[in-house]
């Protein structure tokens, strides 16, 4: 089991994590980057366009492994249109 932190940031604002979590598996990467993305999203209800943000995924020697864009709530596209 390997331990990975997930970044939150839009180039100017960041969320960072400092004390990452264990995956088991490299294929929940993506699973656990789109919970991250939704936490801040919910966080951070003043931030209107999520279009710049992005999950970057570091593993424990600070390598990145994956930056996954965030993801539009429904509700919120919705609410847009």
């Amino acid at each position: 089991m390997a331990r990975y932190r997930f970044h939150a940031t839009n180039g100017s604002a960041c969320v960072f994590d400092a004390v990452g979590r264990d995956v088991r598996r490299l294929d929940r990467l993506t699973r656990r980057a789109a919970e991250v993305a939704e936490r801040v999203m919910g966080s951070l209800e003043d931030q209107e366009d999520w279009a710049q943000w992005r999950v970057s995924v570091h593993d424990s020697g600070g390598q990145r492994v994956l930056v996954q864009p965030f993801m539009p709530r429904a509700d919120a596209a919705t609410q847009a249109a």
